[in-house]
C-alpha cells in the first residue's frame, strides 16, 4: 500500500510540474504576465507554504536551525540565488520566449551536463551508458530545435538560450544541494531557497507591482494553479514519494513531467509540433528513462530536490 501511495504521489507531482509550465505559458501569452513578477510571486508563496508543511508535519526546529551555523547559512544563500532562483527564472524565461514543451525538454539535459562535469572532474569514467545518454540528448535536441531542417531553427533563439541555461542551472542546483540535503529536510532547504530567490528578485520586480485590471477569474485560477499545484504541491508530493520509493523509481516516474508539458502544450495551447520534433522529444524521454533505470552507483550524484 505504501508503494502504491508513493507511485501515485510522484506521478501526480510530475504531472503538476509539467502542466504548471504550460499554464505559465498561458499567463504569459494571453494575460501579459511579467516573467519577473511570476517567478518572484511563485517562489515567495511556495517557499512559505513548504516551510508551513515542515512546521506542521515534520521537525519544526530545523526551520530556524538551518541558520545557526554560518557556513551552512552562506551555502543556503548561494543555493537560493544561483540554484533555485537561476533554475526557476531561466525555465520561465524559456517558456516566455518559446513554449513549455521545449523549455522542459531542454531543462532535462541537466543529467547529461552532470555526467560530462563528473567525467571532466575525473569523478567517474566514461561508460557505454554515458555515450548512449549523450548521443540521445544531442540527437533529441537537434530534431527538437530544428524539426529536421539544418537551415533554420523551429524554436526562437532566445528560448533555446534560456532553455540551455536552465539545464546548466539545474545541474548546478542538483550538485550544490547535496551537502545541505544530508543535514536538513528537503522541505526546509527548498522552502528557504525559494524565499531567498523570491526576496532577491523582489528588488527587481516587487510582487505588489502588477496591474491586475486585465485579470479574469480564469487568470486567477491559472495563477493559483502555477503557485499551489505546479510548485508547492508538486514538490511536496515528490518528496513524500521518496518515503516509499527508491530515488531511481521516483526519477523514472518523474519523466512524466516533460511528457505532460509536451502533450498539454500541443493539444491544449495548440502549439505546432512537427514530426521531427516528436522524434526529438521521444529521444530525450528515452534518455531520461535510460538514466533512471540504468544509473550506476558510481556515477554522478543526484539530488532529491527536484524543481519543476
Amino acid at each position: 500500500m505504501n508503494r502504491n501511495k508513493g507511485m501515485l504521489l510522484v506521478i501526480t507531482g510530475a504531472m503538476f510540474w509539467g502542466i504548471g509550465g504550460t499554464v505559465a505559458q498561458k499567463l504569459f501569452q494571453q494575460y501579459g504576465v511579467d516573467v519577473d513578477w511570476l517567478v518572484t510571486t511563485r517562489l515567495l508563496i511556495a517557499g512559505v507554504l513548504l516551510l508551513a508543511v515542515q512546521f506542521a508535519f515534520k521537525d519544526r526546529s530545523q526551520i530556524l536551525g538551518v541558520w545557526k551555523e554560518g557556513k551552512v547559512a552562506i551555502h543556503l544563500i548561494i543555493f537560493g540565488l544561483l540554484g533555485m532562483l537561476a533554475v526557476q527564472y531561466t525555465y520561465m524565461a524559456s517558456i516566455k520566449h518559446g513554449n513549455a514543451a521545449v523549455a522542459t525538454l531542454l531543462q532535462y539535459l541537466a543529467p547529461v551536463m552532470i555526467i560530462i562535469y563528473a567525467i571532466l572532474r575525473k569523478q567517474s569514467s566514461l561508460t557505454r551508458g554515458d555515450v548512449w545518454t549523450v548521443s540521445l540528448a544531442l540527437i533529441g535536441c537537434f530534431f527538437l530545435l530544428t524539426n529536421g531542417s539544418i537551415s533554420k531553427f523551429s524554436v526562437p533563439p532566445l528560448a533555446i538560450i534560456w532553455g540551455v541555461l536552465s539545464g546548466v542551472a539545474l545541474a548546478f542546483y542538483t550538485l550544490y544541494a547535496i551537502p545541505l540535503l544530508k543535514q536538513f529536510d528537503s522541505l526546509v532547504i527548498v522552502g528557504w531557497a525559494m524565499i531567498i530567490g523570491g526576496f532577491a528578485l523582489s528588488f527587481i520586480h516587487p510582487p505588489w507591482q502588477i496591474d491586475m485590471n486585465s485579470f479574469t477569474g480564469e487568470a486567477y485560477f491559472y495563477l493559483v494553479f502555477v503557485i499551489i499545484f505546479g510548485t508547492m504541491i508538486a514538490f511536496w508530493f515528490y518528496i513524500e514519494s521518496l518515503q516509499s520509493l527508491a530515488p531511481k523509481e521516483s526519477s523514472l516516474l518523474g519523466s512524466i513531467e516533460p511528457l505532460a508539458a509536451v502533450l498539454t502544450t500541443v493539444f491544449w495551447l495548440r502549439e505546432p509540433f512537427g514530426i521531427f520534433q516528436w522524434i526529438g522529444a521521444l529521444c530525450i524521454l528515452i534518455m531520461i528513462v535510460f538514466l533512471a533505470m540504468y544509473k550506476k552507483k558510481d556515477s554522478a550524484p543526484q539530488s532529491s530536490a527536484n524543481t519543476g
